[in-house]
């Protein structure tokens, strides 16, 4: 009786702090449940009650840009960035990835302190014209077999490196962009954008990939994770794909992507291909709020939805202004998503992997590059503190 006496108090008083109540109205009731009603009891028991209530906060500032260069690592380090995402070790043609390169790689992040958690498959946002493997989403044989073959050795190599996560994009169309638009308010600074307006009046017809609609999509990443995911679960390693950016009209040039029009139904029909605790996403927010018609407050849902499902390998943390088929890219502050919204939401979900910038507005100074990440790691940084303090 008395331990439910004292759960039943603890869970009074949590209410009432959360409600705004003052320590005098605590230490009354406090005083009415049968113990001494002065301060040092009552801030004892709101401690106790906010402990209860707290989540573990245990997600991690990342990058994915610059590489294990010496030069990088510095540049990282002094920003507080202690995990990365390492780019890809050297290329062996039809093998796959060097190992003393790419232990070599984790032998020179380990010299600053920093994590080696991920790497990047050779099936980038850069297109099929544009990467070693092409066939694997063209679906041609038998060239794609012998490209998978190298992926699979890609995961034995990661493995052997400590790296946990490799990110991937099934995607054939590249990343689409119609112009960069000014903003003089912010120092002249230009914020990549898409108009699919604009893009339909380039009238540039057909890719080398002819018409492919989403069930075709789907078919040829089944055919690759039927053949890399059991490979990935045999040595524990997250295969975490990347959102098509941006999500897109049905059909545009012949190629309708996996996560088009409806970005979160095809975020669903992904996650739901296989049951393995490897098989998620580099969860892209920048690139998901592109096919959403209020990001500020659809992006939450989703968050939640496959955060609970433990489908969330790595984040990227980028702003955008607007919505599906017209949208820019800009920075953490000014754009239409909360950020701290976000980032208690991902805590709120267990979210435990890397956070990082990915896209940053460019302007003309030689360091933009660097500045804008630095701003971006800086911003993103603090509000992860406030989070986790709150």
């Amino acid at each position: 009786m008395k331990d439910f006496q004292n759960l039943d108090r603890r869970n009074a008083l949590a209410t009432m702090v959360k409600g705004g109540l003052g320590l005098s109205s605590v230490g009354f009731v406090t005083s009415a449940c049968g113990r001494s009603g002065n301060a040092s009891d009552s801030q004892n028991e709101m401690a106790k009650a906010e402990e209860v209530d707290k989540k573990p906060f245990l997600m991690k500032l990342g990058c994915q840009h610059g590489g294990t260069g010496k030069q990088n690592l510095e540049f990282l380090a002094r920003y507080g960035v202690f995990n990365m995402d390492g780019g890809s070790p050297k290329f062996i043609e039809g093998v796959g990835w060097d190992l003393d390169d790419s232990l070599a790689k984790r032998e020179a992040c380990e010299k600053y302190g920093i994590s080696l958690d991920a790497y990047h498959l050779p099936l980038s946002s850069a297109g099929v014209d544009r990467v070693r493997t092409p066939n694997i989403m063209l679906g041609k044989n038998p060239e794609r077999d012998r490209e998978i073959e190298m992926i699979q050795q890609m995961i034995t190599v990661a493995a052997k490196t400590g790296v946990r996560i490799l990110m991937y994009n099934t995607i054939l169309l590249p990343i689409l962009r119609t112009h960069d638009q000014l903003d003089a308010t912010r120092g002249n600074s230009y914020y990549r954008s898409w108009n699919y307006e604009q893009a339909m009046a380039k009238n540039e017809g057909l890719t080398s990939a002819g018409r492919v609609d989403v069930d075709e999509m789907f078919e040829r990443i089944t055919y690759f994770l039927d053949r890399v995911l059991p490979v990935a679960d045999e040595y524990g390693i997250k295969l975490a794909n990347h959102i098509a950016d941006p999500p897109t009209s049905v059909n545009y040039r012949g190629i309708t992507r996996w996560n088009s029009p409806d970005v979160f139904k095809g975020i669903q029909r992904f996650a739901e291909l296989y049951d393995s605790p490897n098989h998620g996403f580099n969860l892209c927010l920048g690139t998901t709020a592109e096919g959403l018609k209020d990001p500020k407050t659809e992006i939450l849902p989703i968050i939640k939805w496959v955060g609970e499902r433990n489908q969330i390998f790595n984040i990227h943390l980028r702003n955008i202004k607007g919505g599906f088929n017209d949208f820019e890219e800009v920075y953490p502050d000014n754009g239409d998503m909360d950020f701290f919204e976000i980032i208690k939401a991902l805590r709120d979900v267990g979210y435990n992997e890397m956070v990082m910038p990915d896209h940053v507005p460019h302007h003309e100074d030689p360091a933009s590059g660097l500045q804008s990440h630095a701003y971006a790691f800086g911003y993103i940084k603090a509000l992860m503190q406030i989070v986790e303090r709150s």
